[in-house]
């Protein structure tokens, strides 16, 4: 009785706190209504799918053979989004934006079981003001904001996510701006250090910092956006928080809710048999990033894209890691990582549809552990060229494990046919995506992986899938969009990847026969209202 009564005081409790910040809120705009136009926009994501992503079926371990993944093939969930405007003018307004969920209907934590009493689950996505200096053309957006750096062709293979950041954006004519930004993904996370020689100090040296220029040039069928970004990390950034060098193996990455920066940002992979990174001398290691994306749509119904991109990440110590998990053969690896990558679309709009051809290469491993990796490094991409394995489509699903999966197609080559927006009834469209994968990393580093099943470790959660040479991937898409009314679309998305990577290749792991692949599928419906 007792219990029973506790839940409904701190139901009650729960109840005043929401009506009281709804009073504060609508009191607050009756008191700006004479100076200040809200806006208000969202979307409502409700979805239901059935599909295993997972590209391994089976592992065999101490405790013998096993299921890799045991979660539900089928799912069910929704996510909604609010984004409020407050606008005093052309010239000044802030926005805020919050995100409900993702709730999958029937999980506690989430707020989808009984009594839908989630917690964490209201969340600020954006909060920003965007202003104007009086009397010049120089706007400036500050606050948590998304920041994508300029791309075209499969979307940005470096950063694409929401972040702490000052944008500056000055407009020379209708033709040429120029675009100047700071952010800040990393600070005041590390905890600091006991030892026998050391004193705890936290939060020290534990910030990245990022700066980027672009020069945004568009003319009449033909635009081209140099951009650069220079970057800052402290040495203590990546340390302290679900770090790989923290001895915990519990903790996965240091991770966030985009990008996972201990293994995009060093020559350190998800599967590597490494152990703790030495201490540097370095307060601060330098990152670079540069890119040309180029657009002609001038010949009209021709679409052409070009996307360049070049990355670099100044080592921050070595790490040991065992070849074939030999304590005997210890190799010293360098954290410092650098690569590049090119992207292209090609497309030829017709009264039905748009039919395409896309691909990509991207610098891989080249064996050696001892000078870095060579994968581009990335802060929090969004490849979307595809959309099982990338980020296209939606990019949202009833499954975590089927969306937003921070691809950058680093260590990967790739091409791809496609027919987008085909329509042959009203309100109805389709498009349909075929893509290769194929791998640029040399075959001799899976004999540095702690298990036969390393090239799946990152596959959903950060560059996208290890592949060597002698491996490769075959993809299909298809999705399907019902506009059911102006703000509802029904989405019916298939997606279908076959597994060819290479057993022999993987065999050279320190686990031999420890695995048996499978192919990954899934089939979504989604309902999304907009307004």
């Amino acid at each position: 009785m007792e219990s029973k009564e506790r839940k409904t005081l701190v139901r009650l409790k729960k109840q005043c706190m929401v009506a009281l910040l709804a009073a504060g809120m609508l009191l607050g705009a009756a008191h700006g209504a004479k100076a200040i136009d809200f806006k208000v926009a969202g979307e409502w994501l409700v979805g239901f799918g059935v599909g295993d992503s997972s590209l391994v079926d089976k592992v065999r371990d101490d405790s013998g053979k096993h299921k890799d993944d045991t979660d539900d093939l089928f799912a069910a969930g929704q996510r909604v989004r609010l984004q409020l405007d407050a606008v005093a003018s052309e010239s000044l307004s802030g926005t805020v934006f919050f995100e409900i969920g993702d709730q999958t209907w029937g999980k506690a934590d989430d707020g989808g079981a009984l009594g839908a009493d989630g917690n964490s689950i209201i969340k600020v996505k954006n909060a920003y003001i965007d202003w104007a200096v009086p009397q010049t053309d120089l706007k400036l957006r500050m606050g948590l904001q998304a920041v994508a750096m300029p791309n075209v062709a499969g979307g940005s293979a470096v950063m694409d996510g929401d972040v702490a950041a000052v944008v500056a954006n000055y407009q020379f004519n209708e033709n040429v701006s120029l675009t100047a930004l700071w952010m800040r993904p990393v600070n005041d996370n590390y905890e600091g250090r006991f030892s026998t020689d050391e004193v705890r100090q936290a939060h020290y040296l534990d910030n990245i910092d990022l700066f980027a220029l672009s020069l945004p040039m568009n003319f009449d069928g033909f635009s081209i956006t140099p951009w650069v970004m220079y970057g800052m990390q402290g040495k203590n950034a990546l340390d302290g928080y679900h770090s790989p060098w923290n001895n915990n193996p519990d903790e996965a990455g240091w991770g966030t809710a985009d990008g996972a920066l201990n293994y995009t940002l060093n020559g350190l992979y998800p599967g590597f048999a490494a152990e703790g990174l030495s201490k540097t001398g370095k307060a601060y290691g330098s990152m670079l990033w540069a890119g040309l994306p180029i657009a002609i749509t001038a010949l009209d119904p021709w679409n052409f894209e070009l996307d360049l991109n070049y990355g670099y990440v100044e080592a921050m110590g070595r790490f040991d890691v065992l070849k074939r998990l030999n304590p005997n053969d210890v190799r010293r690896g360098s954290s410092e990582r650098q690569g590049w990558l090119a992207k292209a679309l090609v497309e030829y709009k017709m009264d039905w549809g748009t039919p395409g051809l896309f691909g990509w290469y991207g610098s891989g491993d080249d064996g050696n552990v001892k000078n870095g990796s060579e994968r581009m490094p990335s802060v929090a991409a969004s490849g979307n060229f595809t959309s099982f394995m990338g980020d296209g489509n939606l990019a949202w699903g009833p499954n975590g494990d089927w969306y937003d999966r921070d691809l950058s197609y680093t260590g990967t080559w790739g091409i791809g046919l496609q027919v987008k927006d085909m329509s042959f009834l009203e309100d109805l469209t389709h498009t349909f995506r075929v893509a290769y994968w194929g791998g640029t990393n040399a075959p001799s580093m899976v004999k540095y992986m702690d298990s036969a099943t390393a090239w799946s470790d990152s596959y959903g959660t950060n560059d996208g899938p290890y592949m060597t040479t002698n491996d490769g991937l075959l993809e299909f898409n298809l999705v399907n969009a019902w506009q059911i009314y102006e703000n509802l679309q029904a989405n019916l998305e298939l997606g279908y990847i076959v597994n060819m990577m290479d057993d022999d290749t993987w065999k050279k792991s320190w686990m031999a026969d420890s695995y048996q692949k499978q192919d990954a599928w899934k089939a979504q419906l989604v309902f999304a209202y907009s307004f």
